[in-house]
């Protein structure tokens, strides 16, 4: 945060957090707690951080109450029930007063048959095409392209490079970030004895409400019907969708992971970096997969899964533990095995 004088007193009171020591302590921005700065905010809300409220140059920390054990400290304390929730309220704010800009720019094109809502911001060289709807306060940046007949909700963010093709459907309050593609043709083609022929893909995609996508990701259109991710979902970077997947609401996907068409994902997942799901398959809800794990069948609800194949989570780590030993348990089956040899000769 740059450009921001706030009070003790005046940042307590965004976040309802008690004050201990100096109200008036000035702040003009943020540090990490390991690199803390004079004139600087910053928190702590977890227990092994708890030592540098000792040794902090910050002048102002928001701290969970559960790790205050003393009355005084050097630096201005601010207690909160939740420190980590109760700083991001404050960076929400912060981004808030920053503004939103408005208008169209020079150098983008708008066709005629477009409909752009009130308050809406248009960056230089971004091109939207006939009958696109874009809702009230959406943020469009420079060189978007938004295709025929798509339809972008209300206080949407479509970051620069983004491309989104045609008929896709975007809901309110989402964020596409630079570069990603929404709506590019789905991996399909026919074997035939001149070669692969391309099958088209006639579908498009849904992005529900609160959704969040990373930069460089690829969602592609639905052969037929549509590509869905549900409303509350976070997508990472450099993630790829493949056609007529279904992911329900509230899911988290760390980066590079790859989901085959046609799948389907229920609610509040989480899926880790570099994951690999194949096609034509259903995963539960409340499913936890860990990072570089290969997922080749259904998944049930609760599921913990880890490895490729992905098998449950605490089995693999009971195999691991003999895979690390698997030379001197072989070793040890081997003598055994010349040992009864021997004593068969005997």
């Amino acid at each position: 945060m740059q450009n921001m004088e706030f009070t003790a007193s005046q940042i307590a009171s965004f976040i309802d957090g008690k004050i201990i020591g100096d109200e008036n302590a000035l702040i003009k921005g943020v540090s990490p707690i390991e690199n803390g700065e004079q004139g600087h905010l910053s928190f702590i809300a977890q227990d092994r951080f708890s030592h540098f409220l000792d040794s902090t140059k910050c002048s102002v920390i928001i701290v969970s109450e559960n790790l205050l054990t003393k009355d005084t400290y050097e630096p201005t304390v601010i207690s909160v029930k939740d420190a980590y929730l109760s700083f991001q309220v404050l960076m929400n704010l912060y981004q808030e007063m920053q503004g939103r800009k408005d208008g169209i720019e020079e150098g983008s094109s708008i066709h005629a048959t477009a409909h752009i809502g009130e308050n809406v911001y248009i960056g230089a060289f971004t091109y939207i095409s006939e009958k696109a709807k874009i809702g009230e306060g959406s943020q469009i940046y420079p060189q978007v392209y938004i295709g025929k007949g798509v339809k972008i909700g209300k206080n949407c963010k479509i970051d620069s490079g983004a491309r989104i093709y045609d008929y896709c459907i975007i809901g309110d309050n989402c964020i596409v970030h630079s570069n990603t593609v929404i709506g590019g043709d789905g991996f399909g083609f026919q074997p035939t004895a001149e070669g692969f022929k391309k099958i088209p893909q006639l579908g498009n995609v849904i992005i529900e409400d609160d959704v969040e996508v990373g930069s460089n990701c690829s969602i592609d259109r639905a052969t037929i019907g549509s590509t869905i991710i549900g409303k509350g979902t976070k997508i990472d970077n450099l993630i790829q969708i493949a056609h007529n997947v279904k992911i329900g609401q509230n899911n988290v996907i760390a980066a590079q992971a790859g989901i085959a068409g046609s799948t389907t994902i229920g609610d509040w997942n989480q899926i880790g970096g570099q994951v690999g799901i194949v096609g034509h398959i259903k995963i539960g809800n409340q499913v936890r997969i860990q990072a570089q794990s290969g997922v080749n069948s259904s998944v049930k609800d609760k599921e913990s899964l880890y490895g490729s194949p992905a098998i449950n989570y605490n089995d693999y780590l009971r195999n691991y533990i003999h895979f690390r030993n698997l030379t001197g348990i072989v070793n040890r089956i081997n003598n055994l095995e010349n040992n009864s040899k021997d004593k068969t000769n005997e």
